[in-house]
């Protein structure tokens, strides 16, 4: 069975920054992408960034490209996102999610996930 676990959450300052952990376990996650996504209190679940696997494809939303990356640590089976200058628009609950239909591009739409995780909550002050 498939887990992943977020970490990393927190109260910041805007300008500030975090980074988010998802450790998964329960399978060998080769073919897999893996992606993070956020929801706002009263909005829908909405796209943050999405890498494969192997690392070599990653893409963002327009609303934090430049500030924020992805990364894979294929040894400890751990993603990450670093949210570098922090707004409080980036304030939600922050999801991790595994696909494993060995796509090409990474998707973005969360009906393409079929594992998440439990969220950890972002809060960023003005």
């Amino acid at each position: 069975q498939v887990q992943l676990v977020e970490s990393g959450g927190g109260l910041v300052q805007a300008g500030g920054s975090l980074r988010l952990s998802c450790a998964a376990s329960g399978r060998t996650f080769r073919n897999y992408a893996m992606g993070w996504f956020r929801q706002a209190p009263g909005k829908e679940r909405e796209f943050v960034a999405a890498i494969s696997w192997s690392g070599i494809k990653s893409y963002f939303d327009d609303s934090v490209k430049g500030r924020f990356t992805i990364s894979v640590d294929n040894v400890k089976n751990t993603v990450y996102l670093q949210m570098n200058s922090l707004k409080p628009e980036d304030t939600a609950v922050y999801y991790c999610a595994a696909d494993q239909s060995s796509r090409i591009t990474p998707p973005r739409y969360p009906s393409d996930y079929n594992y998440w995780g439990q969220g950890t909550q972002v809060t960023v002050s003005s």
